[in-house]
């Protein structure tokens, strides 16, 4: 680890609870005034291992992605990216022309459709695809990664799982089957090659670090050990698989070399594929309410399990439904262990979209951290958006609350959950501040502080000043092409010059 000096520069800080609180709630940390900086060290300014002079240029501490799948996201770089399709039409062709292009590759993978924002309103049929494809194994995920529309050469090992469709996209249990045949078929060297490309674009983003959301039914255990394997960003691993006891909890551990068993552990499934747990039907699907994975006595014992092994739980939920799930079965937990015990692990929740402000008190309580996405709103939020399409404005309108949550006491970390929104921790910054229902919103501080404190405290760090940029700090950072920080108003942000980790430079040159 190296100590340099950094001088000349201007830096966001981040205060401590003496700060203003920027969400109506208790204050936390928040963004003081500019300054010009004499030293982000890792060690006492009076032995630097060299002098950086800044030009002028902001520094923030390093961003923290708390959601991301590496792999996945590093294909949807690298091949079919169909998130700006417009059509079922253009989308085919799309697909006809990436075929065309990659004669060899064992499967076709793309990613990002969405039917909602097409004319035709409704997906691709497996039929259409065989055709455009020659009957090629391709795979196709949806926006949000919960459903995918498949060849029948793929979708073949599917056949009778919950979810299966012989028509259109799979969902639930054949889903998750054809993205583990898809990903098997994927040679070592390239799903190397993707996860590389994918940790270099986060660098090149001020990313300091990712934690991937890994399990059985996301990746597998070679994916996980791959990545860790690559130099760049900070890997926290976590793995989304139940465990039963403490022993068990152990072995997974041990087996995975997780952080947690947190992350993609599915309580039920997601909006725009009308797989996320409701309490009341979908407004486009009344028909349907949606899939609950696990019940609240498997949560609580997961919880508890993990509490005693020592380790962060965790659980992927959106839907109404589930969060009351997980909230019976965290209080199952501390029938059995208690509240302190919970609270000493910081457990972690992903995405929490559907919450109320009794169901927040309670969390806060437990010591639970929200691992939030503001890309969600910013791409399906507003009384037009997919979710007022699904749900109706008005539930609509109560989704991913932050302010609320950040009022009741529960620490927010922000992520992207890449692929399903885009890598960019200054896009995700101003989505939180330009809330599309405005009394969700955060104020810039804090905001920028779940993007990089409050991802070190998803994770249980240890180190009080992991994600600032204080006197004795982790010398882990960015450098931007400004002396200002951005104005959240839909402009460019800001680009930047350099990423460093603990002292390393992992983007750009000398810092």
């Amino acid at each position: 680890m190296t100590s340099p000096l950094l001088r000349n520069g201007r830096i966001a800080t981040l205060a401590g609870a003496a700060g203003r609180p920027e969400h109506g709630g208790t204050a936390g940390p928040v963004i003081s005034e500019l300054t010009v900086i004499d030293a982000v060290v890792s060690a006492p300014v009076e032995r630097p291992d060299r002098v950086v002079d800044l030009g002028g240029a902001l520094v923030t501490p390093a961003f923290v992605d708390t959601h991301v799948h590496a792999t996945s996201a590093g294909l949807a770089l690298a091949g079919l990216d169909l998130t700006g399709c417009g059509s079922l039409p253009e989308l085919l062709r799309a697909v006809a022309g990436h075929a065309a292009r990659h004669p060899d590759v064992a499967v076709l993978w793309g990613h990002g459709w969405d039917e909602t924002r097409w004319p035709q309103r409704r997906p691709p049929t497996r039929a259409e695809l065989d055709d455009t494809t020659g009957g090629r194994p391709a795979y196709l995920s949806r926006v949000d990664v919960h459903s995918a529309a498949v060849t029948t050469a793929l979708a073949a090992g599917a056949t009778g799982l919950a979810g299966y469709s012989p028509t259109g996209p799979l969902t639930r249990a054949a889903h998750h089957a054809v993205r583990r045949a898809a990903l098997t078929a994927i040679p070592a060297a390239q799903r190397r090659g993707v996860q590389r490309a994918f940790l270099d674009h986060a660098a090149s983003l001020g990313i300091g670090s990712l934690h991937e959301c890994a399990g059985p039914d996301i990746s597998g255990l070679d994916d996980l050990r791959d990545l860790l394997a690559l130099a760049g960003p900070a890997i926290v691993p976590y793995w989304g698989e139940p465990a039963a006891d403490a022993e068990q909890a152990r072995f997974l551990l041990a087996a995975s070399g997780a952080h947690g068993l947190a992350g993609d552990l599915f309580c039920d499934g997601a909006i725009g594929s009308r797989t996320a747990a409701l309490h009341e039907p979908y407004a486009d699907a009344p028909e349907s309410t949606g899939h609950t994975y696990l019940t609240a006595e498997a949560i609580g014992a997961h919880v508890a399990a993990c509490t005693v092994a020592g380790v962060q739980a965790g659980f992927h939920l959106i839907g109404d439904a589930a969060t009351a799930a997980v909230v019976e079965g965290f209080a199952i937990a501390e029938r059995e262990v208690g509240r302190a015990a919970l609270a000493r692990r910081r457990h972690r929740l992903e995405h929490l979209e559907m919450i109320d402000a009794g169901q927040a008190a309670a969390l806060a309580r437990w010591g639970v951290v929200a691992s939030v996405q503001p890309g969600f709103d910013r791409c399906w939020g507003g009384s037009d958006g997919m979710y007022a399409t699904r749900l109706g404005t008005g539930r609509a309108a109560a989704m991913n609350p932050f302010a609320m949550l950040a009022a009741a006491g529960v620490e927010l970390a922000f992520g992207s959950d890449a692929p399903v929104t885009e890598l960019g921790p200054w896009l995700a910054v101003e989505a939180a501040v330009r809330h599309r229902t405005p009394a969700s919103a955060l104020g810039p501080a804090a905001a920028l502080a779940a993007h990089t404190v409050g991802g070190h405290r998803a994770a249980a760090d240890p180190n009080p000043l992991a994600g600032t940029l204080a006197e004795g700090a982790p010398a882990s950072y960015a450098v931007w092409d400004t002396d200002r920080l951005p104005d959240l108003d839909g402009g460019r942000p800001p680009r930047c010059l350099h990423t460093v980790v603990d002292g390393e430079t992992i983007f750009g040159g000398e810092s």
